[in-house]
């Protein structure tokens, strides 16, 4: 038995010269699953690659589509109600539709119709604007002529001749080269009624659709994943509506008394522009600061600053974690660089969008096994 039995050294060893050896199948084994991870993490790369690009090409199509989502979202109460009224599925959708169109209507109207107070208000107080920009204007001319008196003036060649570039404003041009844009902007949002109103009438059908496109032993995956990303698109839309209001009431309340020109409305507009994290509080303070110039003057604006700031910290960092922290659960980096991303993407709206759209990523990386890792360091 000793003789017949033949080591792995000597099977090595009887091989002829210049032949690689044979491996183990151990080692063959661990290299082919090495190749498989490689390529697979190669595809995911290159999948992910492809997904944004699609993203950023076609930019309008995916914010119109995640818009009349979140509309649809903030709706199907309305719609769910009118059913319970025994009213049809498709007509209670579509007055749903038909109230949000009147909402954006009178929203739309009470602006312009404040707009036009404020365009024929504005020569009344154009003085006191010229004054505190003139004031402006003056420190930095002294300025200038400090930093003139410090600084030596450059050598310039006798023989110099100033050459003066004047370029003309083709506005034809001008008008032409924004017109596709402008046109491409109302064309989507032109679908988002029709985009809002199939996704109340057909909800049900279309979350089982999307769920029987798993396979059986996903699907109940898929079904609870949907479930809890419906879930927080809902109480973040609730509580960012509850928050808002908490901070408009209170900065209406700040601009009254700070004398701010149509501080009722400055101070919505103000209030949920400060829901929007980290950038917010910069452009809340943008309205009442603009309309108040010629009335309001240091003390007032450093209020409002203040009272800004305050609001801000007190609606994001104690109104906000026990309204929807239970549903987003973000650390701040993964948010900061969520707004970063998404605001590079798609502009204001991705700011708007970023949190939720990171939310829900987060949502379907904690149910999928192999990517929990990722929902791990999005989370808190």
């Amino acid at each position: 038995m000793r003789e017949q039995t033949t080591s792995e050294h000597d099977l090595v060893a009887e091989q002829p010269t210049g032949v690689p050896p044979r491996l183990p199948e151990t080692a063959e084994l661990q290299a082919g699953l090495r190749g498989a991870r490689l390529a697979g993490s190669a595809v995911t790369v290159l999948a992910v690659l492809a997904v944004l690009g699609a993203c950023y090409i076609a930019k309008l199509v995916c914010v119109a589509l995640l818009v009349s989502v979140l509309l649809a979202f903030i709706f199907a109460p309305v719609a769910e109600l009118l059913e319970r009224l025994r009213i049809p599925r498709s007509v209670a959708s579509a007055m749903a539709v038909l109230l949000l169109l009147a909402v954006i209507f009178g929203v739309g109207s009470y602006s312009y119709s404040r707009a036009q107070d404020f365009a024929r208000e504005l020569p009344k107080y154009s003085g006191r604007i010229r004054a505190e920009l003139e004031k402006f204007a003056r420190k930095a001319e002294a300025l200038r002529k400090s930093t003139a008196n410090v600084l030596p003036p450059a050598a310039t060649p006798a023989n110099a001749q100033k050459v003066v570039v004047e370029q003309q404003t083709n506005w034809t041009q001008y008008v032409t080269s924004g017109f596709g844009g402008l046109t491409d902007f109302f064309f989507a949002t032109a679908f988002i009624p029709f985009l809002m109103y199939f996704m109340l009438s057909w909800q049900e059908h279309v979350r089982a659709c999307t769920v029987m496109l798993f396979r059986l032993e996903n699907r109940n995956t898929a079904y609870v994943t949907l479930g809890a990303i419906s879930n927080m698109i809902r109480s973040f839309i609730v509580g960012n509506v509850l928050v808002g209001l908490f901070m408009s009431a209170a900065l209406v309340l700040v601009f009254a008394l700070s004398g701010v020109p149509y501080f009722y409305f400055v101070g919505f507009i103000s209030g949920f522009l400060s829901l929007i994290p980290y950038l917010g509080v910069i452009m809340a303070m943008a309205p009442p600061l603009v309309l108040g110039l010629g009335r309001i003057h240091g003390t007032e604006a450093l209020v409002i600053i203040l009272a800004i700031v305050v609001v801000h910290l007190v609606g994001l960092n104690v109104l906000y974690p026990k309204m929807i922290g239970s549903r987003v659960r973000l650390n701040p980096l993964a948010v900061t660089l969520a707004l970063l991303f998404w605001g590079w993407l798609w502009g204001a709206v991705g700011l708007v969008l970023a949190v939720p759209i990171t939310a829900a990523m987060k949502i379907i990386f904690d149910h999928v096994e192999s990517l929990r890792g990722y929902g791990t360091w999005l989370g808190e």
